[in-house]
């Protein structure tokens, strides 16, 4: 089958996944992606063409109305590819409705369609409506005195009800979901019935670290052995909480002073964490790596570490982390932190946005290091027998046989 994937860039990361998506046999996969940066990716988010072995289709990416984005010449994209399934991302679900080109294009073809998204920290249909009816706030992106007018007339909240619809509507156009978390209650409030909505996990692929970790494990340390040596990998945002990490680091310095901490990753907030770092007189003791982007190399800094640390949003470099054999640390991260980190097991969690408790925590892996290896021992374990590349994979293709069959019977 013929598979067209709309995506909001070339993340090196997925494209590892969609790369071995594409090299199933029942499977040709083709790419669309943004010129440039695109508007729907992060900040600081690396991207590459190296090493993908599927093919790339780059069109200049439009934003509509402030609703939602699709491409220049998708229509023709779709007419000239003539996918079975296409793939896309919920800020280019719209398009298949509202660009009329594109609905007549995907008609023409009869293409399939499964929406990817991550219904993380997202609200239930009717929770939604009553949020609406308690409200009496404006939109941020509407000026002050519009918003003020509105709100006057009352209406706001007949907007709000009527965005809600449209977004339902939306959600209802897909003939599956892929999900990397058990998100049923969610679509279930939109209407969505449990058949088309399909669990992939989320992970790397782990087949790969496993191969780089088999293969630098017997080299020299990158780092002198210490056991009390912390690693947080992930992009320099606010929502990271790297501050409230060097923050806490600090105070676990006062107990074990020959601690260390390991930042990998670059970003917008680089230059303040330094500045923040230089101000608690950490010196030496916090290495900001920038970004690492060599399997090896990144490799090497995950087996000179004790403890894997993440203490805001995030979720594939937990994944990375338990490949490498490290016990995690955490709070609420994306979703994926509930099915890869299991408390007293594989690593613990602390109260969310509670510094105190980090802390606490930081100190609790470094007061009990032989249960801290054993934590690590069974990290590998999970990610060994239960979350990796193959049960993404699966769950994909389980996703796209069942679109492709339910179309043949249309």
């Amino acid at each position: 089958m013929k598979v067209l994937y709309l995506g909001n860039g070339l993340t090196h990361y997925y494209n590892l996944v969609l790369s071995r998506l594409n090299e199933d046999p029942n499977v040709e996969l083709v790419v669309v992606a943004p010129t440039g940066a695109g508007g729907n990716i992060g900040d600081g988010v690396y991207q590459t063409k190296e090493g993908i072995n599927f093919k790339v289709i780059e069109l200049k990416e439009k934003r509509i109305f402030k609703i939602y984005s699709t491409f220049f010449g998708l229509a023709n994209v779709l007419l000239q590819e003539k996918p079975d399934v296409i793939i896309v991302l919920e800020s280019y679900l719209p398009a298949f409705l509202l660009d009329v080109s594109v609905v007549r294009a995907r008609k023409s073809i009869q293409a399939g369609i499964i929406l990817k998204s991550i219904p993380f920290r997202y609200v239930l249909f009717n929770d939604a409506k009553r949020n609406i009816a308690k409200s009496d706030l404006g939109f941020s992106s509407f000026p002050s005195l519009v918003n003020y007018i509105l709100i006057k007339l009352d209406f706001i909240k007949f907007i709000k009800r009527a965005l809600l619809l449209i977004n339902r509507r939306f959600l209802s156009i897909p003939d599956a979901h892929v999900n990397y978390v058990e998100a049923y209650e969610y679509w279930n409030s939109y209407g969505i019935p449990k058949k088309k909505i399909f669990i992939t996990r989320n992970s790397p692929d782990t087949d790969m670290l496993f191969t780089t970790r088999k293969k630098i494990q017997g080299q020299p340390y990158i780092l002198p052995t210490n056991p009390y040596r912390l690693l947080h990998v992930g992009r320099l945002v606010a929502w990271k909480r790297v501050d409230m990490l060097i923050r806490a680091f600090a105070r676990v310095r006062e107990n074990f002073p020959e601690s260390e901490l390991l930042i990998i990753g670059s970003g917008p907030e680089e230059e303040k964490l330094k500045k923040l770092a230089n101000e608690l007189q950490l010196g030496e003791s916090v290495n900001f790596l920038s970004g690492v982007y060599d399997q090896e190399l990144l490799g090497k800094y995950f087996l000179a570490s004790s403890l894997y640390v993440l203490a805001g949003m995030g979720g594939l470099s937990i994944n990375e982390a338990m490949s490498f054999g490290l016990p995690v640390l955490c709070s609420v991260c994306d979703g994926t932190e509930k099915i890869l980190v299991k408390e007293g097991v594989n690593g613990r969690y602390f109260k969310d946005d509670d510094e105190n408790d980090l802390v606490n925590k930081i100190v609790w892996f470094f007061e009990h290091p032989s249960q801290a290896q054993k934590m690590g021992i069974q990290s590998e374990k999970i990610i060994h027998d239960e979350v990796n590349i193959h049960t993404v994979i699966n769950g994909y293709l389980d996703a796209l046989e069942y679109v492709v069959n339910i179309n043949k019977r249309d």
